[in-house]
């Protein structure tokens, strides 16, 4: 059923792109952005715990991946056939502990056994493979990830935690100093110490601070909205009146 269903939606697409002029018209690059935003858009009801937005929007997702492999059949570069033949190879090539006989301790020991597996692909860095596209704290995040598979990482989390302290302290200097050159680099460093920390306490920083931006947003619409209730305009209110609300919807 499935397959019958999967199939008749790649047929869908290229008919799409056959007879609609503003489908045809498109290339890889042309709707790249397009995919990162219905990832996100995924991530989002995600958040949400949004089960039936989700449904959704992974069909979106799905539309992009099966456009761009419509795209590469027409150019003679690759058909969908071997996308899927390509990541049901890696799947079974990465997990030699499901599909063969390697005996792991548990998903820490997987994760090192993936990264070995990808170097033995042909990757010369581990620092291959994390996309620069990404948000800086994930991409941070996902680089001192695989540094630490080798080795290369605090023993325990009071180091990274030392080290936090320290880009602070070397934050205060420059700033103090009036040094302006060096004051965007000093914070990058506390954010990637921060970052680094944040795999020693199991917390995602991209998560984090999605989570806290929310809560942000949350918290000053209802400010907004209280004053607008009493007939007061947010830009002629005082601190202290925002301060105040602020509160409650923290309370709230």
């Amino acid at each position: 059923m499935v397959e019958k269903k999967f199939s008749k939606f790649v047929e869908i697409t290229k008919r799409l792109r056959r007879e609609c002029p503003w489908d045809r018209e498109q290339s890889h690059r042309s709707i790249r952005h397009s995919l990162i935003e219905e990832a996100y858009e995924v991530v989002e009801t995600i958040d949400h715990n949004d089960l039936q937005e989700l449904k959704k929007e992974l069909g979106d997702l799905l539309l992009h991946v099966v456009f761009h492999a419509n795209i590469a059949e027409e150019e003679h570069a690759f058909t969908l056939d071997e996308v899927i033949e390509e990541i049901t190879d890696k799947l079974i090539r990465r997990h030699p502990h499901v599909f063969g006989d390697t005996r792991v301790a548990g998903a820490h020991e997987v994760k090192q056994n993936w990264e070995k597996l990808k170097m033995q692909e042909g990757r010369e860095s581990l620092m291959d493979g994390v996309p620069k596209h990404l948000p800086a704290l994930l991409r941070a995040h996902r680089l001192t990830d695989k540094a630490s598979k080798v080795g290369f990482d605090w023993e325990k989390k009071e180091g990274a935690w030392r080290k936090v302290e320290e880009e602070i302290k070397e934050l205060h200097k420059v700033l103090y100093n009036g040094d302006k050159g060096r004051i965007e680099e000093e914070f990058g460093d506390l954010l990637f110490a921060l970052v680094n920390y944040s795999r020693f306490i199991d917390v995602n920083p991209e998560n984090a601070l999605r989570g806290t931006v929310e809560k942000f947003i949350n918290r000053f619409q209802y400010i907004e909205r209280q004053l607008k209730e009493t007939g007061k305009d947010i830009r002629s209110s005082s601190l202290e009146e925002m301060d105040k609300l602020w509160e409650e919807a923290k309370r709230l």
